[in-house]
């Protein structure tokens, strides 16, 4: 008899699934997936594997955010987390952003926030940032979509490569670093490109720009 191992039965489970799974059949799977894993509407999705400038404008944004938030006196109350999985409010999707920023004495609140660094209330998050890869259109449609009926308050989309879709980069593409701001419950966004000073309505002690993000490293 041959012995199949938990791991390898995993990722067949992935290959093969064709019916939706739960949102916390998932999270009980994700420790042993290896990887890096996200749920999107019941299917579970590989996420791709960061390329170097993709691994160095993030690291560059994290210390940036770091030290915007020790300017704003916010230290201590204001982190950003190694890993965490922000759960949608319809419960079929959990994202791993690549930079999320929550509020230490929101979070506290949050009932499987301790034992599996689980976000369900948008009042633990001031920032999520999402530095796009060639999975363009999870970021701009469909994690876009569920932050917002979250309520996720600020969103950032980091297309440094250009990546995204023309209606969303311009004819022809540009770099552009897009900030949606939940107003009224609906996003509203304001984009920056070349040698613009970010703007953020959360981090006002940001100021970097565009090109010192795109360019980093």
């Amino acid at each position: 008899m041959v012995e199949i191992q938990p791991k390898k039965l995993i990722f067949t489970m992935i290959k093969t699934l064709t019916k939706p799974i739960t949102f916390d059949d998932f999270i009980a799977q994700y420790p042993n997936i290896g990887g890096r894993y996200e749920l999107h509407d019941g299917i579970i999705v590989e996420m791709p594997k960061p390329k170097g400038q993709h691994s160095t404008v993030t690291g560059f944004l994290i210390e940036e955010l770091i030290l915007t938030i020790i300017q704003m006196g916010k230290r201590g109350i204001w982190t950003i987390p190694r890993e965490s999985i922000v759960k949608s409010s319809n419960a079929k999707s959990g994202y791993e952003p690549d930079i999320i920023v929550i509020d230490q004495k929101a979070i506290a609140t949050e009932p499987r926030w301790a034992s599996e660094s689980i976000i369900e209330c948008a009042e633990s998050v001031k920032l999520i940032v999402e530095v796009v890869s060639t999975n363009w259109r999870d970021d701009y449609f469909k994690k876009r979509a569920d932050y917002e009926e979250l309520g996720i308050a600020e969103y950032w989309i980091v297309d440094y490569a250009a990546l995204g879709g023309r209606n969303f980069l311009g004819n022809p593409k540009e770099p552009k670093l897009s900030i949606y701001q939940l107003i009224d419950g609906e996003y509203q966004v304001q984009q920056f490109s070349g040698d613009d000073i970010i703007i953020s309505p959360t981090f006002s002690a940001f100021h970097q720009t565009a090109n010192q993000i795109f360019q980093a490293g």
